[in-house]
């Protein structure tokens, strides 16, 4: 377990990031992939995994890691007909859908995934990596995930972590059998050396 560590790096802008919607799979825009491209050579040469997902596959792609390993554990949470929709309209039309789903962890979107079964995905993907020092591509929601997994908190606080594009969340395993949040948000440092920054929640409803 000794030098053990998971970075979790979050997908380079879409045009459905900017906008604010339930995401679906696509592309970078040509800003998100400058961003993408300027990881390169800032993240550790160690075991790097993705999710299928166009938008991180493309992401490590351009960071440097195109032999990173498809895990189906760092997908993105499954909005199913939300999917590419904005968070008001979905509450306009479904205000009561809406509003279990940001307050009941099992509910789930129509046909998607709730986020007690992305919690328990991510706490499987976890297990799997404790003695192992790897890089993984993946979402927002699994990165906020498996921030409260590590962290023993509510499920709820998932809508209390904010995680930007490009940034990284770094998790060591403790002997005890749990996490150390060693710095979330963080920028790619060359050789994988990153400044230390704050782990306090920042307040965040949308997906």
């Amino acid at each position: 377990m000794i030098g053990a560590r998971v970075l979790l790096v979050r997908h380079a802008p879409t045009a459905a990031t900017r906008r604010g919607v339930f995401a679906a799979d696509e592309p970078l825009d040509p800003r998100g992939r400058q961003q993408a491209a300027a990881l390169a050579g800032m993240l550790p040469a160690i075991e790097a995994l993705v999710s299928p997902a166009a938008r991180a596959v493309e992401t490590a792609v351009l960071a440097g890691y195109a032999d990173a390993t498809r895990d189906p554990d760092l997908g993105e949470a499954d909005f199913g007909a939300w999917a590419g929709r904005r968070l008001d309209d979905v509450g306009r039309e479904d205000p009561a859908a809406l509003r279990r789903w940001l307050t009941e962890p099992d509910a789930a979107p129509p046909g998607g995934e709730s986020i007690a079964d992305l919690m328990r995905r991510v706490a499987r993907l976890l297990a799997r990596l404790r003695d192992r020092q790897a890089v993984c591509f993946t979402h927002g929601g699994p990165i906020k995930a498996a921030v409260v997994h590590a962290l023993g908190a509510p499920l709820a606080a998932v809508w209390r972590v904010d995680v930007a594009p490009c940034s990284v969340t770094e998790l060591r395993p403790r002997s005890d059998g749990g996490w150390t949040v060693a710095g979330v948000n963080r920028p790619g440092r060359p050789g994988g050396q990153h400044r230390p920054t704050s782990t306090a929640a920042v307040v965040r409803t949308a997906p």
